[in-house]
């Protein structure tokens, strides 16, 4: 009865061993005797205890934090910048057998091509041209993950921490560039300005009674205000009609 009872438990172990379920998202690579036999999943597989061997891997992306690192870039500024690694295997098979740990080695591959990279860039381009940075870091290191099956798709960098006497530089010449704008602005205005003025004194002078009007349309601006003293200018040329007229003479 023993001896039963225990075949019973071995047998139910040696099933229980034998069934594998994989979910949509993952595959088995089934190596048989040790040699690499075929990519089986997603749903119910099936190994022969003792010969068959299967280690599941994941199909979906993994999203991966870059530590931050201390780079020195082109012009010799030294900042600490981290990024984030979207990738995902796309070869179970190679991704198992073509390199240890996949995911150690392409966080490792991160790290180091992060360095490369910026460390030829210039401190202006990390902080200007990020898309083309980020374009780049995806191109390098996809290329060294490819033999390993693995696609990445997408590399961000996330922060750069400049140190303190850069932020106070960069500060200023933020300060000095809003000034230039400000003054370039100023000077802009001024000469429309200036413009419309010699456009307004071309016109009156062609037409002598615009003067008139506009003068009568500045007493009456001045009629509305609560000023108990005004100062009137009178435009000479509003006599010049009777400076053309001659007295008659006596007969």
């Amino acid at each position: 009865m023993n001896g039963l009872l225990t075949a019973g438990i071995l047998l139910i172990l040696l099933i229980v061993s034998a069934v594998k379920i994989l979910r949509e998202y993952e595959r088995g690579v089934v190596f048989l005797l040790g040699k690499f036999w075929k990519v089986k999943g997603p749903g119910l597989i099936i190994l022969v205890p003792g010969v068959q061997k299967m280690v599941k891997v994941s199909l979906r992306t993994v999203v991966m934090d870059v530590p931050p690192q201390d780079i020195i870039t082109k012009d010799n500024v030294t900042v600490k910048v981290n990024a984030v690694v979207y990738f995902r295997v796309i070869d179970p098979q190679r991704a198992i057998i073509e390199v240890e740990d996949f995911l150690f080695a392409t966080s490792q591959l991160s790290q180091t091509t992060l360095r490369s990279v910026l460390g030829q860039s210039e401190l202006d381009d990390l902080l200007s041209r990020r898309d083309e940075i980020n374009a780049h870091l995806q191109k390098v290191i996809d290329e060294q993950t490819e033999p390993w099956g693995v696609k990445v798709a997408n590399v961000e960098v996330k922060n750069v921490d400049l140190p303190q006497e850069m932020q106070r530089a960069l500060a200023k010449q933020a300060e000095a560039e809003r000034e230039r704008r400000a003054k370039v602005i100023n000077a802009q205005g001024e000469f429309e300005a200036a413009q419309k003025i010699g456009e307004a004194a071309d016109l009156i002078g062609a037409h002598p009674p615009a003067l008139q009007l506009r003068f009568l349309q500045t007493l009456l601006d001045i009629s509305t205000e609560r000023s108990t003293t005004t100062f009137v200018p009178i435009p000479m040329e509003l006599f010049d009609q009777f400076r053309g007229a001659k007295p008659k003479k006596e007969e």
